[in-house]
């Protein structure tokens, strides 16, 4: 049995193997993220060329989140079925067919369904790699592989809406599934001849009522969110509190069933990882990172583009600096997240992520675009010291059998603090846009007025996530990497 992954993960023999199997699927998750935000920019365009409303557009964002939302929960039980290869030949297939049928589409319709086929793929990705990297790399070393993982989590996303914009101001919409599908095809063929199981499957049984009760709970409370910042808007008659209901009550009834099972080892998402005090303060701290992250990565496209007047190109290379910085700083925090642990390093950005937070609270028609980019690169350097450590901190702070379940919950929660994010700076700024408009204020400067106080509500909010980076801890047996503590 010395040779089965589960046996010696670590040992030296599988080093080489180790290395291969994790690029493939940083490479890989490097694009499913790029997909995420090539889009971003794209919903004016896709108005006029389909002939369809921002709020029939908007479901392109709104259906891949739903998707991301439902699927993600089931990702536990799949890690634990599924050994490697085959999960991630699945997960590629699937988010590749999805892409062909995005480029393919005549249609809104049809291009909504690709969003859901590829939002499908991506569910999987993410809590693959990371149940992948706890399993076979070792506590200290850890920091530096989680530091690789945040440069494609920071720069896919960050040159997203500048190939998105790059893309639109010289070529049709389809080309950016163009652009995709190939690199898709090319992971997908590379995972197909070289990647080797590294995981040790094991029966898990798969309760039909908790699927069931997990869709209606994460869906729920993600399309209610979402749907909530719509709602804000003049003239809306969207009922979102329904869905918002039924997200409560099912999650209620999810979270009792999970209760239920897990003495049995039975449980969809098992909640055991949070009696794990420093996975759920990191749990914590990360879902408040994500309401004020995709909350303003929400406000400062609409703020450049609506309030400083400018396009779309313009506003992805503001984006782009912050967001290779991101990256570039990933190996460095993570290779000092092995030295000196995560407070060290979290502290320090979470205070800077709330400062700049409290700043664009100022931001008007008159401030300089070098000001805008100063902001965000601040911004992308300050998450770069936070995001690697909560990622190392919260999924080293449980143990080995419960790695698919943690990763599982951590894109959960992921899903939904990014869809409140959104949905809160976004009816915050609705809200106060039209107060601002019925005080006489020219359509400028009420927008502008609405985007400051949503940047004041996630500079609230961010005062949260600083009291809670205090409480975040090294992992037992996650010590120094450099012969002590």
């Amino acid at each position: 049995m010395d040779a089965s992954p589960e046996s010696a993960p670590h040992s030296s023999d599988n080093a080489a193997r180790n290395r291969l199997v994790i690029a493939i699927l940083l490479v890989s998750t490097f694009v499913v993220f790029l997909n995420e935000t090539i889009m971003s920019v794209a919903i004016p365009h896709l108005m006029n060329d389909l002939g369809v409303t921002a709020g029939a557009a908007q479901w392109l964002t709104t259906a891949f989140l739903l998707t991301m939302a439902i699927v993600i929960p089931i990702t536990g039980f799949l890690l634990q079925r599924i050994n490697t290869r085959p999960i991630y030949m699945l997960a590629m297939s699937i988010f590749t067919l999805g892409t062909l049928v995005c480029a393919l589409a005549p249609g809104l319709e049809m291009l909504i369904f690709g969003r859901v086929i590829q939002a499908t793929g991506t569910a999987i990705m993410m809590p693959l790699l990371m149940t992948t990297v706890m399993t076979l790399v070792p506590p200290e070393g850890r920091g530096k592989t989680m530091g690789n993982i945040s440069i494609v989590m920071a720069v896919a996303p960050a040159i997203g809406p500048t190939i998105g914009g790059f893309i639109l101001a010289h070529f049709d919409w389809r080309f950016m599934f163009y652009f995709t599908l190939p690199i898709a095809a090319g992971a997908l063929l590379l995972g197909a001849t070289r990647i080797r199981n590294v995981s040790n499957p094991r029966y898990a049984p798969l309760d039909v009522l908790s699927v069931i009760v997990s869709a209606l709970a994460f869906g729920g409370l993600v399309y209610g969110l979402s749907s909530l910042g719509e709602s804000a808007e003049p003239g809306s008659a969207i009922p979102s509190w329904l869905p918002l209901v039924v997200g409560v009550v099912s999650m209620a009834i999810f979270i009792w069933r999970q209760l239920q099972l897990q003495s049995e080892d039975k449980a969809l998402l098992d909640l055991r990882t949070l009696q794990h005090r420093n996975y759920t303060l990191a749990l914590i701290t990360m879902a408040i990172a994500m309401v004020a992250l995709l909350g303003s990565s929400i406000l400062l496209p609409i703020y450049t583009q609506n309030v400083l007047g400018l396009d779309t190109l313009q506003t992805g290379m503001i984006l782009l600096p912050g967001g290779l910085l991101m990256g570039v700083m990933g190996p460095i925090v993570g290779r000092l997240y092995d030295r000196v642990g995560p407070r060290p390093l979290l502290v320090p950005g979470v205070i800077m992520v709330s400062a700049v937070m409290w700043a664009l609270t100022f931001v008007s028609q008159y401030t300089p675009v070098w000001a805008v980019v100063a902001g965000h690169v601040t911004l992308s350097f300050s998450l770069a010291l936070a995001f690697t450590p909560l990622f190392t901190a919260s999924m080293g702070s449980v143990p080995a059998p419960l790695y698919s379940h943690a990763s599982a919950i951590l894109g959960s929660v992921q899903q939904v603090a990014g869809a409140a994010g959104i949905a809160l700076f976004v009816a915050v700024m609705s809200l106060r846009t039209a107060s601002a408009a019925a005080e006489g204020l020219e359509a400028v400067d009420a927008l502008a007025a609405g985007i400051r106080a949503g940047f004041l509500c996630g500079a609230i909010i961010s005062v949260a996530m600083v009291i809670a980076a205090f409480f975040v801890r090294r992992p037992e047996g996650g010590a120094p990497g450099m012969g002590g503590h």
